[in-house]
C-alpha cells in the first residue's frame, strides 16, 4: 500500500496499491513484468482539489468536508458530472494498466454530506462503479459502505478496510470471504 511518494518496487508482495494520478505508467509496467498485480486507488465519493481532474467537478456537486480530511469534500453521487468524471477515471486506470482499482469514500450516506442521500442511492452509486470498472476489464474492490456488505458482495471482487479491528467491522467481511474473496 504505496499512495505517496516513490514506488518502491522491490517490496516483496503480490499485490501493490498505487495512487492512479501520480503513480507513472512505467511504474505499473514495471510491477507487472515483476509479476505483481496493481490495484490503483482512486477516490469516488469526494473531490480532491489536488488531482488534475478536480476542475472538472462542478460546484453544484462539492458536498460537506470529509472528516479529518480538511481539503476534501463529499460529492452528490447522482450526479451525471460526477459519474461521467469516475467513468473518465476508470479509463485511465485502464489505460496505465492497473488490473484493478480500490475506489475509496464509498459511504458518503452515513457521513454527512450535504446532500439528500439515503442507502439505496449509495448502493446504486457503488454499483455503477462495479459495473464501470469491470466492463474495462477492471478488478474492484470495496471501501467503506460496511453497513451494506452484504447487499455489495456479489458486485465486488475483494473489499478493503483499514481499520476493520479498531472499529469492530471485521466480522462482516465474511460476505466477502465466504464467497472466497480476498479482504
Amino acid at each position: 500500500y504505496q499512495l505517496e511518494d516513490h514506488i518502491d518496487t522491490s517490496v516483496d508482495a503480490d499485490i501493490f496499491d498505487v495512487d492512479l494520478f501520480t503513480t507513472q505508467h512505467a511504474v505499473i509496467a514495471d510491477l507487472h513484468d515483476r509479476g505483481r498485480h496493481v490495484l490503483c486507488y482512486m477516490s469516488a465519493g469526494s473531490w480532491e482539489p489536488y488531482r488534475p481532474d478536480a476542475d472538472r467537478f462542478s460546484a453544484a456537486v462539492k458536498g460537506g468536508f470529509v472528516d479529518g480530511w480538511p481539503d476534501e469534500r463529499w460529492l452528490d453521487l447522482r450526479s451525471g458530472n460526477v459519474r461521467a468524471i469516475m467513468a473518465d477515471r476508470l479509463d485511465l486506470a485502464a489505460e496505465k494498466g492497473c488490473d484493478g482499482v480500490e475506489p475509496d469514500n464509498m459511504d458518503a450516506y452515513q457521513n454527512g454530506p450535504g446532500f439528500a442521500l439515503d442507502g439505496p442511492t449509495q448502493l446504486d452509486y457503488n454499483r455503477f462503479i462495479a459495473r464501470e470498472a469491470h466492463a474495462r476489464g477492471l478488478a474492484v474492490g470495496l471501501k467503506n459502505d460496511v453497513d451494506q456488505l452484504a447487499a455489495l458482495a456479489a458486485d465486488f471482487d475483494f473489499a478493503v478496510n483499514e481499520q476493520c479491528h479498531q472499529y469492530t467491522e471485521c466480522d462482516g467481511y465474511s460476505v466477502f470471504t465466504a464467497q472466497g474473496k480476498p479482504v
